[in-house]
């Protein structure tokens, strides 16, 4: 797994850990204000895990895949056949302008 995954994935008991103590020093009376704690560590922390996350990126050479083995979003299908297009052709709708050799010569544009 990646480094940088992991750190993602701290975010949240991260910030359950964060409450969790707080609030056990608010019980215990060593600190009167919980959420005035709470916002300026929150921030810290969160930085800190940014900063991780940054780290590991630039330590790793980018963003890992979604998943192992998956080619990106723009490179060509490995398993699909040589002669056939990469891009599947756009899916035509029934609202479209027909040319004007279809009307003929109506000068009504060919409605009744």
């Amino acid at each position: 797994m990646s480094h940088y995954i992991l750190i993602r994935r701290l975010r949240g008991p991260v910030l359950l850990l964060l409450v969790g103590v707080l609030a056990l020093l608010h019980q215990a009376h060593i600190i009167d204000h919980f959420w005035h704690l709470f916002w300026p560590l929150l921030m810290i922390t969160f930085g800190l895990l940014l900063l991780a996350e940054r780290a590991v990126l630039s330590a790793e050479g980018g963003y890992p895949s979604a998943y192992p083995g998956a080619p990106y979003c723009g490179a060509p299908d490995p398993s699909a056949s040589a002669g056939a297009p990469q891009n599947p052709a756009q899916p035509e709708t029934a609202i479209v302008r027909s040319s004007s050799s279809d009307f003929g010569n109506d000068p009504k544009g060919g409605q009744s």
